[in-house]
């Protein structure tokens, strides 16, 4: 999973699916995780921001579960094979650190 920056251009899709591969613009994971999109894609580079990418199947078919973490916050996106966003959740724990079973992906 990449995070890209800038922000994308009017009428262009902020998540890209190809053959697969999931491309997110930085604005979405830093609206999403408190951050400004800038310091996105260096928190990912320093692994200070994690991301799990799952693929849907049987009748999640055709959608992707993209989940990234920060600190004590998760973000997860819900988003069909065009790239759209189907549903959108945020937890965020404060200074506390995100439990373990947080980070499991059936959550």
């Amino acid at each position: 999973m990449n995070a890209r920056l800038p922000h994308p251009a009017p009428g262009n899709a902020a998540i890209k699916i190809d053959d697969g591969a999931v491309e997110i613009d930085a604005s979405i994971v830093g609206a999403g995780l408190g951050l400004e999109p800038q310091e996105v894609l260096s928190l990912m580079r320093a692994n200070a921001i994690t991301s799990v990418c799952e693929h849907g199947v049987g009748d999640d078919a055709g959608r992707y579960r993209l989940t990234f973490f920060y600190k004590g916050r998760r973000l997860r996106l819900i988003v069909d094979d065009c790239g759209r966003v189907v549903r959108r959740s945020t937890i965020d724990f404060g200074d506390r650190p995100l439990p373990g079973r947080m980070h499991r992906t059936g959550e």
